[in-house]
């Protein structure tokens, strides 16, 4: 599925993986996790293994449906760590996550009872209460309306930022990822087309290429690219 991929994200910083469907961009992140197997390398920093709990990995589907409340549910972020007795540090790791995440006031709310986008939040400070160096996040606003998607992506990168996590996050809207990460990697075919700055990776001559569109790109109010699809090319 993948040829020839390198490169690098740093911590304390976003990095957004975009494609077209079928570019490989999941498969690389569960490679990276490694819940696939793959011929390459990954290394995380000066370890050339893969330390299984630096990784907060969160897939496409999370479910959610158990009958478990939200303080359980981010509790269970600690599973590795868990014994006979939760301790004090288990307790107050996913205590942390939730006002972290902003969703305290839902700590006994029972899971299946929230909105698709609360659950977002939800499995995302389970994650967070793993306390993880590395973290990949598969099309975490694929199910959430507007106000969601923004409010997901702006703490994603706050955490990023403030717990200086490596953050690789798989998106499909472009104009996400070019105002809520450092940087783009795009992919195509399974080949890393462009890599780089956010504000510069996506032009005209990639949006063809990659994803054969003709778009306007124009600065928004905050100096970022606006994309807007034109019309599909040939």
């Amino acid at each position: 599925v993948l040829h020839g991929l390198d490169f690098q994200a740093e911590p304390g910083t976003v990095t957004a993986l975009v494609g077209p469907n079928g570019s490989g961009k999941t498969s690389l992140l569960k490679a990276i996790a490694g819940t696939v197997g793959h011929g390459g390398r990954v290394r995380f920093g000066d370890h050339a293994e893969r330390p299984s709990e630096m990784i907060g990995f969160m897939p496409q589907d999370t479910g959610g449906r158990a009958a478990l409340t939200v303080f359980e549910v981010i509790l269970l972020g600690r599973l590795s760590r868990l014994g006979m007795r939760v301790s004090e540090g288990d307790l107050a790791a996913a205590d942390r996550a939730m006002h972290d995440v902003g969703i305290a006031h839902l700590a006994e709310r029972w899971v299946g009872d929230l909105s698709g986008g609360q659950r977002q939040l939800v499995h995302f400070a389970q994650v967070l209460a793993r306390e993880p160096k590395v973290l990949l996040l598969d099309e975490p606003t694929s199910a959430l309306d507007l106000r969601n998607q923004l409010m997901l992506l702006s703490i994603i990168g706050a955490q990023s930022r403030a717990r200086r996590l490596t953050t690789v996050v798989t998106l499909h809207d472009l104009n996400a990822a070019t105002r809520f990460a450092d940087t783009i990697a795009v992919l195509h075919d399974g080949r890393l087309r462009r890599h780089g700055p956010s504000c510069e990776t996506i032009d005209h001559g990639v949006l063809a290429e990659v994803w054969r569109v003709e778009a306007a790109i124009d600065p928004a109010i905050d100096g970022r690219p606006s994309i807007i699809p034109l019309r599909s090319l040939a």
